[in-house]
């Protein structure tokens, strides 16, 4: 993380996304950065609370000042035009000085029609596509392979 990278990792539910994610930001962590994880629906809540209780501006410092952000189920809840804009604010603060991980089910060429500002999403887009790696996982549900694994408690007699 010497240099600011932005990863995108996509691929369908239960694949490993935010598992990949996560242990990447713990060996960031390990490496001595600073690390937040965040499902992005939950940012989204958490920014529309701090301008109402006066503390966005320092919620958003905090975020340009992570090492690395992660961003959980981006687009799994559409994103309104004021969140779109708030989410630009905060890539285009970040985008070429603090690497950012954005997990998602959805292909990177379906990102744009998840927002609703088309224009904050074509400048979303144009500074995260340039500026980030591209990971598509594939394969089934690493729940759905446990499950099949494991034995059925009825099966045991339990």
């Amino acid at each position: 993380m010497d240099r600011a990278n932005g990863l995108i990792i996509t691929g369908p539910t239960g694949v490993g996304k935010t598992y990949l994610g996560c242990a990447l930001g713990m060996e960031a962590i390990r490496q001595e950065y600073s690390v937040r994880y965040v499902r992005t629906s939950d940012l989204i809540e958490r920014l529309t609370l701090a301008r109402a209780d006066g503390s966005y501006r320092s919620l958003m410092a905090n975020l340009r000042r992570l090492d690395l952000l992660i961003l959980d189920d981006f687009g799994l809840s559409p994103v309104s035009v004021s969140s779109s804009r708030e989410l630009l604010e905060i890539i285009d603060a970040r985008v070429d000085l603090r690497s950012t991980i954005f997990l998602s089910q959805f292909p990177v060429a379906q990102f744009h029609a998840l927002m609703e500002d088309k224009t904050a999403a074509d400048a979303i887009m144009d500074r995260i596509i340039h500026a980030s790696r591209v990971i598509e996982l594939t394969g089934e549900s690493m729940r759905k392979l446990k499950a099949r694994d494991e034995p059925n408690q009825d099966e045991e007699g339990g």
